[in-house]
């Protein structure tokens, strides 16, 4: 589980710069905000540009609607805590993933069964 959220929170990053859509851009102070859409409109991914930098809060959402992913550059550097949610109809998960110096630290994986009905 843990090679996978690796891989999602490695995916998340690169897919910032792998968009084939040109992304919309609006000014917000010093920043520049910019938001990525899926083909059916949906938004993908937002967040800050500062100096050409990624820079602030980036949050990522599935072709749903739902947030998948968040975390924080600071002058272009994953730093923080990133979280990453996964859901399916029987389980969904959150994974903490603490970045250092722009690498994976820490990774701490939570796990939820589906709420179940009682009579």
């Amino acid at each position: 589980m843990k090679k996978i959220m690796i891989l999602a929170a490695v995916l998340f990053s690169g897919a910032i710069f792998a968009q084939d859509a040109k992304p919309v851009l609006e000014p917000f102070g010093k920043k520049l905000k910019a938001t990525y859409f899926y083909e059916n409109g949906q938004v993908q991914q937002e967040g800050y540009f500062e100096n050409g930098k990624l820079e602030g809060i980036w949050v990522s959402y599935n072709e749903a609607g739902d947030k998948i992913a968040s975390g924080e550059y600071v002058a272009g550097v994953k730093t923080g805590k990133w979280f990453f949610w996964s859901q399916n109809t029987e389980k969904s998960s959150l994974c903490e993933v603490d970045f250092s110096n722009n690498k994976v630290s820490k990774i701490k994986n939570w796990r939820q069964d589906a709420f179940a009905t009682s009579n």
